[in-house]
């Protein structure tokens, strides 16, 4: 620092170590009671409980996120729940924070090629005796400063730009985890959607099972008073009927917690009414548009993750530009202009003044000649962060193309299997119908009707997991792919024809 700096900051330091005890000796205080209560619980037989716990339970409160309104009078498409989970999930919340963060940095980063001023005013007054011949005389002394340090690195051969362009790749990298965040939250909302979907429809194929049921246990009972059965046909048919009736509890219960599944992803509360589309309303594709290959070249060009690491093989870059800067000069200049006025007063003497500006300006060439190794090492590390880098994103590559096979796979295994469980229900309900109507007739017995009642309701509910098999085979492939957060390119418009 300047000259008048370090002699006015030497005449406040005294007073300065006083005001700075007398500080301390008041926090200490004023946090004796707050610290010493602080304590470790007293024994570990009970629960511990003191007025902290109940601080902390009020801070808890306050800081507890808002929750959105759900309509429950509206019936919600996948779409629309997805983006009320962009917009209100905290995850998204705090993957943008960070990348604004990360911009922030860049900033940080730019401004190191400017230079900077420091202003400082200082004010002093001290009183003291001057002993003169054989006697004391009283002296009072008020000094006035007011200082400015200006300080430029003029030429660093590319330490900056290099912490540029790392700050660059890092606010990449952000971006890139914050479209990864949109992603996996897309899929988790769609997945908890396609699951609720099945479980919804499994309590309905559940319940068409225990009217089945039942009616056959009615014919059994009916057949039963005309003499036409026995005891133990009836007692088979309230049977299956009151297996049918535990199976629908059980899918009734299997539908609460998808539901509760569906509100998490999106950041409700699982007491919240969300009405949703029935599965057998969604129209689902045949066969696959894309062959395999298509698909992981779209991911190398699409999926986040990988850009993301990307970005971070750049960032090792600027890092290793800098530690090759390291051997080079840096030549930085400085200004200190430096205003002070003094007056002087002394016993049985009229007061004096002066005032002057000083100041200084000056070229530092800065080499560092010999470090102990420091840069050699730095350099190494450098380079052995861009080859780290370099084998994730060759590992992540691998990762896709794997995740990317197999989606696949299970998409064409969902297509095949929705095929064959179509066919299957539709020979399960012409069986039961034919059973049942030979039932009437006493051409069947009750064992063949129970029978075909179970094999239809199995049908039912393979067609209902296969329906939801190839929605969620499909919402894999496109998150392994990352087409779901692709911009939805607008469908071109035609001209009529004249």
């Amino acid at each position: 620092m300047m000259a008048t700096l370090k002699f006015l900051r030497s005449r406040l330091r005294t007073g300065r170590q006083c005001v700075l005890l007398l500080a301390m000796g008041t926090l200490l205080a004023s946090r004796s009671t707050a610290v010493w209560a602080q304590t470790a619980p007293p024994a570990p037989d009970q629960p511990w409980h003191s007025p902290e716990e109940m601080r902390i339970e009020r801070g808890a409160e306050q800081t507890l996120p808002k929750s959105f309104a759900v309509d429950a009078a509206k019936t919600y498409s996948l779409a629309e729940l997805i983006d009320m989970a962009e917009a209100h999930n905290p995850e998204t919340r705090e993957a943008w924070e960070a990348a604004r963060s990360q911009a922030d940095a860049l900033g940080v980063a730019r401004g190191e090629l400017y230079p900077t001023l420091v202003a400082a005013a200082l004010s002093q007054t001290n009183r003291y005796q001057v002993y003169l011949n054989t006697r004391f005389y009283r002296q009072t002394e008020q000094s006035f400063g007011l200082a400015l340090e200006l300080n430029y690195t003029v030429f660093d051969f590319g330490v900056r730009a290099g912490q540029i362009d790392a700050a660059k790749a890092q606010l990449l990298a952000a971006d890139f985890a914050f479209n990864d965040v949109h992603r996996q939250l897309i899929y988790r909302v769609a997945d908890a959607y396609y699951q609720l979907l099945n479980a919804a429809g499994q309590v309905d194929a559940a319940r068409a099972s225990l009217a089945n049921a039942q009616t056959v246990q009615q014919a059994a009972e009916a057949r039963l008073k005309n003499g036409l059965a026995t005891l133990p046909d009836s007692l088979e048919a309230r049977s299956a009927a009151a297996q049918a009736d535990y199976d629908l509890q059980a899918a009734l219960g299997a539908q609460d917690i998808a539901h509760g599944n569906l509100a998490t992803a999106l950041g409700v509360s699982p007491t919240e009414i969300i009405h949703f589309e029935s599965i057998e309303q969604l129209k689902l594709p045949d066969s696959i548009e894309d062959t395999v290959d298509q698909a992981i070249d779209r991911a190398f060009r699409q999926r986040p993750d990988l850009m993301r690491q990307i970005a971070q093989i750049r960032a090792a870059n600027a890092r290793l530009k800098q530690a090759h800067a390291a051997y080079l000069p840096t030549l930085t200049l400085q200004a200190q202009p430096d205003a002070e006025s003094l007056y002087s007063l002394q016993q049985q003497l009229p007061w004096g003044n002066t005032a002057a500006l000083d100041g200084s300006v000056s070229l530092g060439l800065h080499w560092t000649v010999f470090d102990g190794g420091a840069r050699k090492n730095q350099l190494a590390q450098a380079q052995a962060d861009i080859r780290t880098a370099q084998a994730q994103a060759d590992l992540i590559r691998d990762q896709i193309e794997n995740e990317i096979w197999a989606a696949y796979s299970d998409l064409k295994t969902a297509f095949r299997q929705r095929q064959a469980a179509t066919k299957l229900l539709q020979a399960a309900d012409q069986s039961y119908n034919a059973a049942i109507e030979s039932y009437h007739y006493g051409v069947r017995n009750l064992l063949d009707v129970t029978q075909a009642q179970k094999t239809l309701a199995q049908a039912r509910s393979a067609d209902i997991l296969a329906r939801a098999q190839v929605l969620t085979a499909l919402a894999r492939l496109a998150f392994q792919t990352g087409d779901a957060i692709q911009p939805v390119q607008p469908a071109p418009q035609t001209r009529p024809q004249p």
